[in-house]
C-alpha cells in the first residue's frame, strides 16, 4: 500500500492508497518542530482504527510546500514504515513539461493539482486551489504546466481584516443572505464572499482571453463547494486531486533505495 503525505502551509494530509481505493485520509495541523515520532503515536493509532497495518504500507510519497517539515515527516517513513520517501521535486518523471521560467520554484501542490486533473479531466484547464492562498494553475491540452496566479487565501484575508482595523471582529466564512451587509458582520461576510466570488470570476475569465480558447474549471480545497455555490464558472469540485496527483507521481517514479544508514538527513 502506499502513504501519501500532503504537506500544506495549515495542515498534513495523510492517506493510504491500496492500489484500487483510498482506505483512509486523516489531517494534522502543520507544525515544522514535529517529530517523526510525535507523528508516529497518532497516525499508527488511527491506521488501527481503520483496520490497517504499518507492515501493509510499502511505499511513501511526500509532497511539502514546509521545507522545515520535511524531515520529521521523511523519518517517520523510514523508521516507522522502513521505506524511503519519493519526495515531490521539479526534475522527477511528472509525464507533462513544465512550461515556466523557473520551475524548482513551482509549489509542490501546484503541479500534483496539475498532473491529477489532466489525468482525470483532460484540459486544457484551469485548477483552483482554495488554501492557504487561492492559486489558479493552467494546464495545456497535452498536460503541461503554463503557469498560474497566486492570491491570499480567504483565511488570510479575513485574518487581516480583524487584525488591521480595530473596530471590525474575526469573523467566520459563509455565504450572506444579501450582497448589502446590514450590519458589520454581515457587510464583512458579503466583501469576503462576493468580493472572491469576483476574483475567480475575474481572473478565469482573464486567462481564458490570455489563452484564447475554452478552459475546464476544477476546484479543490475545503471552501471549494462553498464558493462553487457563487459562481457557475466552477464545474467541477475534486477534494482528493492532491492525493491522487502524488498516487499518480508515486506511480511513474522508482522508489528510493533506504539509505544504509537510516539516520542519514
Amino acid at each position: 500500500m502506499l502513504l501519501a503525505i500532503d504537506a500544506g502551509n495549515t495542515n498534513v494530509v495523510f492517506a493510504v492508497h491500496d492500489g484500487v481505493e483510498w482506505r483512509g485520509r486523516w489531517r494534522i495541523a502543520t507544525r515544522a518542530d514535529r517529530t517523526s515520532d510525535e507523528y508516529a503515536v497518532w497516525l499508527l493509532t488511527l491506521l488501527q482504527h481503520c483496520g490497517l497495518r504499518p507492515a501493509e504500507v510499502d511505499r511513501c510519497v511526500i509532497g511539502t510546500v514546509v521545507p522545515a517539515a520535511l524531515y520529521g515527516l521523511r523519518r517517520l517513513c523510514r523508521d516507522w514504515f522502513d521505506c524511503e520517501p519519493l519526495i515531490t521535486r521539479s526534475n522527477l518523471d511528472w509525464g507533462f513539461e513544465i512550461k515556466v521560467d523557473r520551475p524548482g520554484e513551482v509549489g509542490a501542490d501546484r503541479l500534483l493539482n496539475s498532473l491529477a486533473a489532466h489525468y482525470h479531466y483532460k484540459g486544457p484547464l484551469i485548477v483552483i486551489d482554495f488554501g492557504t492562498a487561492t492559486t489558479f494553475d493552467v494546464v495545456d491540452k497535452d498536460g503541461a504546466y503554463l503557469g498560474g496566479i497566486i492570491a491570499p487565501g480567504i483565511n488570510l484575508s479575513i485574518e487581516a481584516l480583524h487584525q488591521a482595523a480595530a473596530r471590525l471582529p474575526r469573523i467566520g466564512i459563509g455565504r450572506p443572505q444579501a450582497v448589502i451587509g446590514r450590519d458589520t458582520v454581515s457587510a464583512m461576510q458579503s466583501g469576503v464572499f462576493w468580493g472572491y466570488v469576483g476574483l475567480i470570476e475575474g481572473i478565469v475569465g482573464r486567462i481564458r482571453g490570455e489563452y484564447d480558447g475554452d478552459l475546464k474549471v476544477i476546484a479543490t480545497g475545503g471552501l471549494a463547494p462553498l464558493f462553487s455555490e457563487g459562481t457557475t464558472v466552477i464545474e467541477r469540485i475534486d477534494p482528493d486531486i492532491t492525493l491522487e496527483g502524488l498516487r499518480l507521481l508515486a506511480g511513474r517514479n522508482a522508489a528510493p533505495t533506504l539509505p544504509k544508514n537510516p539516520r542519514e538527513p
